[in-house]
């Protein structure tokens, strides 16, 4: 039955995380479109806001059943952990909805209604509101999500945890290490977007010079993203060290605790035998310094907490070094087409074009594997040291969760097969295939 639910809730949050993060990169993307447009006055530009301001449209909309689906889960089949702390998760939830999906979900009509409507500079504020709506959702969910891996601001009271202070939930610094690093990733996800379609129209010659632009832009953008990806995922990786050590552990394959704790370059993690079954390469210390800036520092090991207190080490040490290790591919991939843009060479480097129109999936495959770390990593609390995910389980019947999962299976994957063929039909015809038809309902 908890596998069960776990298994339905892993696949519904997955499924929304295909949307989220190409919302918010790609209407950063779109509203630099449109100051460009606005600053320049070059319809170029305009053109542009338009073409990936509607992939960004349809991405959204898509995006937001599969967020209201995922919520009723609490209900259904979490209503203990509901129970227990719904009076701290409904708050943020709440703001979220009254607050930031108003915002963005207004700002949005106006925006796509508002061409010629509106001033340029009216309408340029439009598509910057809905890009800080779209952030600020992601604060709010972030910060339900931060009180589960590091609780504060509560009381226990009546076998239920009380909110006493939203003050210090609010400003929770485990969720705010979180929301930079997940906002760099969704800026990620959103630039090799971008770089994909643009690699797809400039390997066919079609619309070069609006996609040598929106590629110029793209290649930046997805350099800050991946240096700020693994900058503040370095800061991330010490507040968990710090506040959730198991879960360090288990990232960095730590089974004996001590000082002056090494870093292998390779190791392969033996659960039944609370060991690495193969480590090269270990840099004496490195795994210190990476948690506490010394290299004489102690690091606690999975040895040193019960075993039925461990999250699974294989899954959350495999997911944390191939979430790098793209990582890495993606910086790799950005610079590479920055340089040859820069030097007018990248017309002529036709593999490398490719390899960005192919590489849409790395960016969405880091990120999941990103919160498998954080979500599997913090096993097994539903919030860490409070109650753990076998006592938020539903007393509800195996068969009505094994329907439910079946009916989610099959939902979601329609809703994103949706939006794969939209996004792919939409972005193939490019910019300059508006029909008249949409450019009336546009303007």
């Amino acid at each position: 039955m908890t596998m069960l639910s776990r298994i339905q809730f892993a696949l519904t949050v997955g499924f929304h995380f295909v949307f989220v993060p190409l919302s918010i990169g790609l209407i950063l993307f779109t509203a630099i479109m449109e100051t460009l447009y606005v600053r320049t006055g070059d319809p170029k530009y305009k053109t542009l806001t338009k073409f990936w301001g509607r992939l960004f449209t349809i991405n959204f909309l898509l995006g937001v059943v599969t967020g209201v689906a995922m919520e009723f889960q609490f209900g259904t089949n979490w209503s203990r952990y509901s129970e227990f702390m719904g009076d701290i998760f409904g708050s943020p939830l709440a703001v979220e909805a009254l607050m930031a999906f108003f915002l963005e979900s207004t700002m949005l009509g106006i925006w796509i209604f508002g061409w010629n409507k509106l001033s340029k500079k009216m309408h340029l504020l439009a598509g910057w509101l809905v890009a800080i709506g779209t952030h600020l959702s992601a604060v709010w969910i972030i910060v339900a999500n931060g009180f589960m891996q590091n609780p504060v601001g509560y009381v226990l009271r009546n076998n239920r945890a009380e909110l006493v202070n939203f003050w210090e939930v609010l400003f929770n610094p485990y969720a705010w290490y979180t929301y930079v690093h997940t906002i760099f990733a969704c800026y990620s996800v959103g630039a090799f977007f971008v770089l994909a379609v643009a690699a797809y129209h400039l390997l066919r010659r079609r619309n070069v010079d609006m996609m040598k632009a929106s590629l110029r832009i793209a290649t930046v953008f997805a350099i800050i993203a991946t240096l700020g990806n693994a900058i503040t995922g370095h800061f991330n990786g010490q507040n968990v060290a710090l506040r959730q050590p198991t879960k360090f552990a288990a990232m960095e394959g730590v089974w004996e605790g001590g000082q002056g704790v090494g870093f292998p370059l390779f190791a392969i993690p033996d659960s039944a035998n609370e060991r690495n079954a193969v480590e090269v390469g270990v840099i004496p210390g490195l795994t210190s310094f990476m948690a506490f800036n010394s290299t004489d520092a102690h690091v606690p090991g999975l040895k040193d907490f019960p075993v039925d207190e461990r999250p699974p080490v294989g899954l959350t040490f495999w997911s944390f070094r191939v979430m790098v290790g793209l990582g890495v591919l993606m910086l790799v991939l950005a610079a590479l087409a920055w340089w040859h843009n820069r030097k007018g060479t990248l017309m002529e480097r036709t593999t490398l074009l490719k390899f960005l129109l192919w590489s849409i999936p790395i960016p969405y495959i880091a990120t999941n594997l990103g919160w498998m770390v954080a979500e599997v990593g913090r096993q097994p609390w539903t919030v860490y040291g409070l109650i753990t995910t076998a006592d938020s389980v539903s007393p509800v019947a195996l068969a009505d969760v094994v329907i439910s999962l079946g009916l989610v299976v099959i939902f979601y994957a329609i809703l994103v097969g949706l939006d794969i063929y939209l996004l792919v039909r939409y972005a193939k015809a490019g910019p300059e295939a508006m029909d008249e038809r949409q450019a009336a309902v546009a303007d």
